[in-house]
């Protein structure tokens, strides 16, 4: 149960880690617009996801789902308008601090819904004609946002509004994925937890393709389960998953690479209890058509391409980040063995103010509350090995884990935004630790992991600054 304990615990740590680190790092004092930011993201996750689930514990289930969806969506559109008016005043654009992608997205769908507005559709070929360098897998978002600008006159507001409304359907789906391998309580609480994680209502506020690509996923694992653990596996059941997984190949290959991965483990190792041989059968068959489907021409190149980069990748991109300007020099000890050991908890928070890292500033309280999380989900893992009942849960396991390590031996180990696909997930299962955790036999583990997360904050905030020479 989501108890007062870990609420209380989770928020004191959270202030007293504040207050040191700044104290201690004085001259590096973090603007107090960011506390505010993430005090008010761990207080409303942690205080407001018990009170909710207390609250909406004895609803029946139409009504919680339909309260669900329905405060999703004010949050996001709240948290929508309030950021596109603060990066307006802070930055003169509705854009976060040093917007990189952001343009590069922005660029491509304003001439995409003027080729619609034209009466060109071929958008993937108009695209090619403005950078004949634009990958198959950065395709999708583009394409999908000039549709979005071509029908609202280019408006960024309601394009964000847009994807508020997804973003709230994506609370529903984890709803529903939850309580259909865990039960009730489970789902509930997940659904509560994604509702209120900082990182979505975040992403719904920003032109990245974050938040579509997240919402995706999540609709691919849910179609996907709901194959596996259903009776119906025709083939008008799964082509909703084949086409799911044939866009995500248009946003992120490793991720739709491992959302494949993911499905086919799960049919041919998830123990008979959950599918019997008669649908492993069949269901394998669909998959292997699926593999072949997308294993050739276009995708399998860049399949290919990015496996044999994977460590070249990481490396120069450690490099790139301990020579640039303003850069940390310690980068370069960091990398997959580092990584790979801390895949379900980092990024850890950044709480002291360092040049053209605000947006890491302004996210911290979301990646303090990953950090806290990140015990049950570990918890589950140790738990799921004991009780032998792993392969029950394999699609949900097999892509987080599978996604979380391909991220750990990328460019992008240490970037928030990158985990956010797994984040539902690991969401899921952190609700499943926090309801069957033994509180008198293994309460003491909790309190040192709280006390690791500290330890591990302070020290990370030397790391951002010795690095950089600023102690």
């Amino acid at each position: 149960m989501f108890n007062n304990l870990i609420t209380s615990k989770a928020i004191g740590y959270y202030m007293t880690v504040l207050i040191l680190v700044n104290l201690v790092f004085f001259s590096h004092f973090m603007s107090l617009t960011w506390w505010l930011f993430g005090i008010v993201a761990v207080v409303v996750f942690f205080k407001g996801g018990q009170n909710l689930a207390r609250k909406w514990e004895k609803l029946p289930e139409k009504q919680f789902v339909k309260k669900l969806f329905q405060t999703a969506l004010i949050i996001r559109i709240i948290v929508v308008v309030f950021l596109y008016y603060f990066y307006l005043l802070m930055n003169g654009t509705p854009y976060e601090f040093w917007a990189g992608d952001v343009g590069f997205y922005n660029y491509l769908a304003e001439f995409g819904a003027q080729c619609i507005w034209d009466g060109k559709y071929d958008l993937t070929n108009q695209f090619l004609t403005q950078d004949n360098t634009i990958a198959f897998s950065d395709m999708g978002y583009p394409v999908w946002l000039s549709m979005v600008y071509a029908v609202t006159a280019k408006s960024i507001l309601i394009s964000r509004i847009i994807k508020a409304v997804f973003s709230a359907w994506m609370v529903v789906l984890v709803y529903k994925i939850a309580n259909r391998n865990f039960g009730q309580e489970v789902g509930r609480l997940a659904a509560i937890f994604v509702l209120l994680m900082p990182n979505f209502l975040y992403y719904a506020a920003s032109t990245l393709k974050e938040n579509e690509m997240v919402f995706l996923t999540v609709l691919f694992v849910e179609r996907a389960d709901y194959l596996l653990r259903g009776k119906d596996f025709s083939f008008k059941a799964i082509l909703p998953i084949l086409l799911i997984a044939g866009t995500l190949f248009m946003f992120r290959t490793a991720l739709a690479a491992t959302a494949i991965f993911a499905l086919f483990t799960a049919v041919f190792l998830t123990s008979k209890r959950v599918l019997k041989m008669q649908k492993k059968i069949v269901l394998g068959i669909w998959v292997f058509a699926t593999i072949g489907f997308f294993v050739g021409g276009t995708v399998a190149n860049e399949i290919e391409e990015l496996w044999s980069n994977r460590r070249g990748n990481q490396e120069a991109m450690l490099q790139f980040r301990a020579t640039r300007d303003g850069g940390n020099q310690f980068a370069t000890y960091a990398g997959a063995a580092v990584f790979a050991p801390m895949i379900f908890v980092i990024p850890f928070p950044t709480i002291v103010d360092v040049y053209g890292q605000e947006n890491q500033q302004l996210i911290h309280g979301a990646n303090y509350v990953k950090n806290i999380l990140a015990f049950f989900v570990i918890y589950v893992l140790f738990h799921l090995i004991k009780t032998g009942k792993w392969r029950d849960y394999l699609l949900l396991g097999a892509f987080t884990l599978g996604y979380l390590l391909v991220i750990a031996f990328s460019a992008f180990a240490q970037s928030e935004r990158f985990h956010l696909p797994a984040l539902p997930f690991l969401l899921i299962f952190a609700a499943y630790g926090v309801t069957i955790f033994d509180w008198k036999k293994h309460g003491k583990y909790f309190n040192w992991w709280l006390a690791f997360i500290f330890v591990a904050i302070v020290g990370w905030s030397w790391f951002k600054l010795a690095g950089r020479g600023l102690v």
